[in-house]
């Protein structure tokens, strides 16, 4: 159309020249070319929306001056200035702040498979044998199947039924712990991640370890999974700048491929001595997965990596996550007693003085459900999720969120938003009592553990540890702070939420007798 709107043009101009006199077929030409370039702009315009609005940046370094460490409170503080949708320049890499409840829904539930991939770290990758794990595998064939494995198989309702004499075991031998340290300061943090590292490697290769090597290879555990969880919160030049990944500046990769050697040897060992040991009647999730590489699908084949990946996933995906929920959540109630000597009174009717608590007591503990409920919303585990990575430009709140971006939904604002939450900023259980409330993922006002295709896996399994531990350790003891000692409930930034201070109390027995806690 252009090529002939320029011939007639070109025409009616000889004419023009040799008349001296503009016609009007000129101007209607000229009116008519003016008009479509104008259209085409404005619908180019439409088409492809701006990005998000966001802080001005630096060339080649973006943004990077200005992060503060605690991504968390400062990517909030970024959307009180531009926007629940904001732009972040992270080096070369553009980086997508979401922080509204309906922001969410559109990335994490109507543009569910458009995100459902991930922006993979340097370190993540070097930490899960490639990437490939559940939290970091690209969506498709794999991650289902690794999914079906977790959600179906391993951490299903039944399978964690019928291990429950496990979690009891440990339970019982932590109470026992706390009982023999009883008027002395014990770290709450660090007896919940050991109890919880025992229930799942139990799980894991229960009838593999001896006894007495547990305590050794849970501090070994607890040693990696802390260093590990560290450098993939820790900002890197390599994922802001791919073209100097392969320099290493900050040695981020090097200490990860250290870290993750040393699981895998402890991996190796296990596998070994599965396989000599063979099949049993007690068989674990190790023998199980053996026995599905073995015999697995050969269309999308289950293998030694996949294995231990998985492996990799439920030792540092279910310990940290689970003890820094319950500390933060004791640490809240020891700092209003009121809320404490409620949740134990609750556990009086229901279990008595003169019995323990069981599992089968949860479901009858409405209050100490909201308790968790409202310290999830306040300290939720991931505070901006594991972030998701676009597998096409998508048009979200009415701005471009480009290929590639890494997009950070920050639940740790949306749980806070006044507008959405009545003293957001206050530890008040019983906001969650008789509610709709659930972690279904289904209302973006409240999704501790995510949403969508990429719902955390292990949610059953996080909740159960949760209730049982936290009521047996308020059922069985009083807690206090030593003397002089003040409660510190402020927050550390990390891929996992952890209390900057850690809760160092001390415990009383409150159980009716002695062998109560044998």
């Amino acid at each position: 159309m252009s090529e002939q709107l320029a011939t007639a043009i070109s025409n009616a101009s000889s004419r023009w020249f040799a008349t001296g006199e503009l016609p009007t077929t000129v101007l209607v030409i000229a009116a008519a070319l003016s008009l479509f370039w104008l259209v085409r702009i404005l619908t180019s315009k439409s088409s492809h929306p701006p990005l998000p609005p966001g802080p001005t940046s630096l060339p080649l370094v973006g943004n990077l001056l200005s992060l503060d460490p605690e991504l968390h409170s400062y990517f909030a503080t970024l959307a009180k200035t531009h926007g629940p949708i904001t732009r972040l320049w992270l080096g070369k890499k553009l980086g997508i702040l979401i922080t509204s409840p309906a922001l969410a829904r559109e990335v994490l539930k109507l543009n569910d498979t458009t995100f459902a991939n991930r922006d993979v770290p340097v370190a993540g990758e070097e930490a899960t044998y490639g990437g490939n794990d559940i939290v970091w595998s690209p969506y498709g064939d794999q991650w289902r199947m690794l999914r079906k494995i977790c959600v179906r198989e391993m951490l299903c309702n039944q399978t964690l039924d019928s291990v429950y004499s496990l979690r009891r075991k440990e339970v019982r031998n932590t109470v026992k712990y706390l009982y023999n340290h009883v008027g002395s300061p014990v770290n709450v943090g660090e007896q919940m991640f050991l109890t919880v590292l025992n229930v799942i490697t139990g799980m894991m290769w229960g009838g593999t370890v001896k006894a007495e090597d547990r305590a050794r290879l849970g501090a070994e555990f607890r040693q990696v999974i802390n260093e590990m969880t560290g450098l993939l919160g820790m900002p890197n030049l390599s994922d802001f700048y791919p073209g100097l990944a392969r320099f290493d500046l900050q040695g981020i990769k090097k200490k990860m491929t250290v870290l993750a050697k040393r699981f895998d040897r402890i991996f190796e060992t296990m596998i070994d001595q599965r396989r000599k040991m063979g099949g049993d009647e007690n068989k674990d999730f190790l023998q199980f997965l053996l026995e599905l590489k073995d015999g697995g699908d050969s269309k999308t084949p289950f293998t030694m990596t996949h294995l231990k990946s998985l492996l990799m996933d439920m030792v540092v995906g279910g310990t940290d996550t689970t003890s820094n929920a319950i500390e933060f959540a004791l640490a809240e109630m020891m700092n209003q007693p009121q809320i404490l000597k409620k949740a134990q009174q609750e556990l009086e009717t229901v279990v008595g003085k003169h019995d323990i608590v069981e599992e089968s007591h949860i479901n009858k503990l409405p209050y100490l459900y909201a308790i968790m409920k409202e310290s999830l919303r306040l300290h939720p585990t991931l505070p901006l999720m594991v972030p998701h990575c676009p597998s096409e430009s998508c048009v979200i709140g009415g701005y471009t969120v480009p290929k590639g971006a890494r997009v950070f939904v920050n639940a740790w604002a949306i749980h806070r938003d006044p507008e959405i939450w009545e003293r957001p900023l206050e530890f008040w259980p019983e906001r969650f009592i008789d509610n709709k409330w659930d972690y279904s993922g289904n209302d973006f006002n409240y999704f501790p553990f995510g949403s969508g295709r990429r719902i955390c896996a292990g949610t059953a399994m996080a909740e159960r540890m949760f209730m049982f531990l936290l009521a047996s350790l308020i059922h069985s003891f009083d807690w206090e702070l030593g003397e002089g000692d003040k409660l510190d409930l402020s927050e550390k930034f990390g891929i996992v939420l952890k209390k900057k201070v850690a809760l160092v109390a001390i415990p009383t027995p409150r159980l009716s007798s002695t062998t109560m806690y044998d």
